[in-house]
């Protein structure tokens, strides 16, 4: 049973849309029929409510972190799987006929559930990536990424240091499906990026 309430609660949870419920009450727009069409924090800021769109952001962090700290306190063999979940419930939302966001912000909530330090390196690559090329989907990919191969070549270098080591292998299993998760997500964006349409963060 644990695992069907740990799914329940993680899907519900990640597929609050946050962004659409915000930008409707306080700004009165539909989000879904602006700039992307997208219900995440970037999209909420093209409402031209810096706020609402910080908050969008918040929340959507928030979302992804409780879910995972939950199943880590009381579910620790289904850490994973609450994770992934909480990123698909926002990726798929039953209630928006499964069109939801591209998960980062929730990515994010999830990574600061299981590791802080793997958070700040996913917001410092982020930061410098979109300062360098100001592509907001390029930093999420990019970052994404680091995350992925810093925890890999942490995980294979413990096993060489010390082969008797008990290192959690799935977590670069989990970490390589976000990455694909959010190139899937960014499908657009890749394309965007390939005819040079995408459009810039200003900054």
């Amino acid at each position: 049973m644990d695992i069907f309430f740990v799914i329940l609660f993680s899907y519900v949870c990640g597929s609050i849309p946050f962004g659409l419920v915000l930008s409707k009450f306080f700004g009165n727009v539909d989000v879904r029929k602006i700039g992307s069409g997208n219900i995440g924090a970037t999209n909420v800021l093209r409402t031209g409510n810096k706020y609402l769109a910080l908050l969008t952001l918040l929340l959507d962090i928030l979302k992804g972190f409780f879910p995972v700290l939950i199943s880590i306190k009381y579910f620790p063999e289904l850490i994973y799987v609450s994770s992934l979940i909480v990123f698909l419930g926002h990726v798929f939302p039953l209630w928006l006929k499964f069109k939801g966001g591209k998960g980062v912000a929730t990515y994010l909530g999830v990574l600061f559930a299981l590791s802080i330090q793997l958070s700040i390196i996913f917001i410092f690559t982020w930061l410098v990536v979109t300062l360098i090329f100001r592509y907001a989907s390029l930093s999420s990919m990019f970052a994404s990424l680091t995350v992925f191969v810093v925890t890999s070549i942490k995980v294979s270098a413990l096993k060489y240091i010390d082969p008797n080591l008990n290192t959690d292998e799935n977590i670069k299993i989990v970490l390589f499906i976000f990455f694909v998760l959010i190139l899937f997500t960014h499908r657009k964006n890749i394309s965007d990026l390939k005819n040079k349409t995408e459009k810039k963060i200003k900054i």
